[in-house]
């Protein structure tokens, strides 16, 4: 029987955050660097590929026991994420959607024009002090983003193992940067409001419970 679980919640963006969506039909003087935007709202988006790349390199750090490929790494980030390895083809047990900013209504209320910003920078070639100025679009400080995950229990033991390893990785994140340029101080993000839902199937009482707790560490 397939039991599948949804893990809701908030991503909120504490600095402004930059995930780099397509340039190629920008205007002379447009921003040199635009963020991805929600094609019918217009909205910044977070896609699922992103938060499920960043996850899953900052795990691989944590559980890998030296430098490989994703399809080589540890055996319960496999279990969790997925391979596309020939000889070890594996599904991904947990789903990761597209988010799309979520609390630009609330944020007009107070006084903002815009859902973005833009960042000017310069970076100067040592060698010959010739500049190379740059314009970074950037989701502001305060958007926030619906995370959705969908989880498929496959036995309840594996499910608070995986949950370990979930919680590893939203911490983790939340000590890192989503997006670029993390090093200057874009992408740092916060959870809130970890929630899990049953939504196909049944899971005991106290496996749920105990998940959840983990979530709430985060």
């Amino acid at each position: 029987m397939i039991t599948k679980v949804r893990i809701s919640g908030k991503i909120e963006v504490l600095t402004g955050m930059h995930i780099g969506g397509s340039s190629a039909f920008s205007a002379i003087g447009a921003v040199d660097s635009p963020v991805v935007r929600d094609v019918r709202s217009r909205l910044p988006m977070i896609p699922g590929s992103s938060l499920k790349g960043k996850m899953r390199a900052l795990l691989a750090k944590k559980y890998n026991t030296a430098v490989v490929e994703p399809d080589n790494d540890a055996p319960c980030l496999i279990d969790l994420f997925g391979s596309a390895k020939k000889e070890n083809i594996r599904c991904s047990r947990i789903l990761f959607s597209d988010m799309i900013m979520s609390n630009w209504d609330e944020l007009k209320q107070q006084g903002l024009t815009s859902s973005t910003e833009v960042k000017f920078e310069n970076s100067i070639k040592r060698t010959t002090a010739v500049a190379n100025p740059r314009q970074i679009e950037r989701v502001i400080r305060g958007a926030e983003f619906p995370l959705d995950l969908i989880y498929e229990m496959d036995t309840e033991e594996k499910m608070k193992m995986d949950f370990e390893i979930i919680r590893d990785g939203l911490r983790l994140l939340e000590y890192d940067y989503l997006g670029g340029n993390g090093s200057r101080g874009y992408g740092k993000v916060r959870f809130k409001e970890l929630e899990l839902e049953v939504l196909i199937g049944d899971i005991s009482e106290e496996i749920l419970n105990e998940c959840q707790g983990l979530l709430n560490e985060v």
